[in-house]
């Protein structure tokens, strides 16, 4: 199938003037390729793909892509692989991916100033126009978890929990190869593309890049759940320890009591006089009080009870600056996610740094648990090393 780059793509039974699109499978490929005398003999298996790049020849720029499964993220990949050079670009494809979006592209784009850059830059904006929504879907997902973990310490969670870090590993790694792609595309070393319009690359590059970032925000989520997980499941241990440490410490006595009365010794005075029996019951009734006194006193059964509702913080520490021009002020904003056991929340502050100020900020958390003042960089750093 070929298609000419004009105010939309047009399909067209022959090879057009270029700028042109191809579309074709392996075999069609070897029977075809020196009609676009490309100056290359490019022998591929589309199952030997195993991620998207990019390299430059001498006379053509070639590559592949692997592309995940945005619907089945532990499935197989698209892949598929290209050559291009000044007059057009041709896709070598078994299964057909390629194809279906550059129908998307005809049906949905219409250019004032058609090109080559334009059609990949759109051709590359449709590989990850859903992702966005994706990643905040899996965030929502983590905050739905985070309170279910919270709740109780079922296993099934944490395994969704790392089904879910799985996937975003799997889509950090093709946003970082897809970096690298567009970053060779934007050096334009053969100088298939004019320089003006080497901006959509550098546009998209900017867009896989945040993706990139949201993905790695989400990794250190999916972490944190799991740190919380088990925290819970040490304060669970905790508790369970706490009440038999309790237990054998009150027992103990009575313990030794038993063992010392059990001795059978013929001359034991206690055995034949009638206030043995309750005199022992009434030692042994004294010595459970005084212990479930000293334990309260000591505060040993208050914090056993305040275990079950003991909140566990695992901050994130992050800096999200969004860069402007020199002449405008740069936000920083602080996110401080705190994953709490019973209170949970997310704080985010934002300071205002300009010509070197750094302007403090204070944070409480919302059950008055912890309390961070931050007046400078340099005191922001240290509070971070502390937590």
């Amino acid at each position: 199938m070929y298609y000419a780059i004009r105010e939309t793509l047009e399909s067209c039974e022959t090879l057009p003037a270029s700028p042109y699109v191809a579309v074709m499978n392996v075999a069609e490929w070897q029977a075809k390729k020196d009609t676009f005398d490309l100056g290359i003999d490019l022998e591929m298996s589309l199952s030997k793909i195993y991620g998207t790049k990019a390299e430059v020849n001498y006379d053509s720029l070639t590559g592949t892509f692997s592309i995940p499964d945005r619907d089945n993220l532990e499935g197989d990949d698209h892949t598929f692989a290209f050559a291009l050079d000044e007059k057009g670009i041709v896709f070598i494809d078994n299964y057909g991916y390629a194809d279906l979006v550059i129908k998307r592209i005809q049906r949905t784009k219409r250019w004032r100033s058609p090109s080559m850059e334009r059609f990949l830059y759109d051709f590359l904006e449709q590989i990850v126009s859903r992702d966005l929504m994706l990643l905040e879907k899996y965030e929502r997902n983590l905050d739905n978890l985070e309170d279910k973990i919270s709740e109780n310490e079922d296993p099934s969670y944490l395994h969704t929990v790392n089904k879910i870090r799985g996937n975003v590993r799997d889509l950090r790694i093709h946003y970082a190869q897809m970096i690298d792609f567009t970053q060779e595309l934007e050096e334009n070393e053969n100088g298939f593309f004019v320089d003006e319009n080497i901006r959509y690359f550098h546009m998209f590059k900017n867009r896989v890049e945040r993706l990139y970032n949201i993905a790695g925000y989400l990794r250190d989520y999916t972490e944190q759940l799991g740190d919380v997980y088990h925290l819970q499941l040490e304060a669970k241990q905790n508790r369970i320890m706490t009440v038999l440490t309790v237990v054998s410490t009150i027992f103990m006595p009575l313990t030794l009591i038993t063992g010392w009365f059990g001795m059978n010794f013929r001359y034991m005075p206690e055995l034949e006089s009638p206030w043995a029996y309750p005199i022992v019951i009434a030692i042994c009734i004294v010595i459970i009080v005084v212990s479930l006194i000293y334990c309260k006193k000591k505060k040993i059964l208050l914090d056993m009870q305040k275990t079950a509702r003991r909140r566990f913080f695992v901050c994130d520490w992050r800096f999200v600056i969004r860069a402007l021009p020199p002449t405008r002020e740069v936000k920083i904003m602080l996110c401080l996610r705190c994953s709490v056991a019973s209170n949970k929340g997310v704080r985010k502050l934002t300071w205002s740094y300009q010509s070197g100020s750094f302007l403090p900020c204070f944070f409480q958390s919302r059950n008055s648990a912890v309390a961070v003042k931050i007046t400078s960089p340099e005191e922001f750093s240290a509070v971070s090393r502390e937590s």
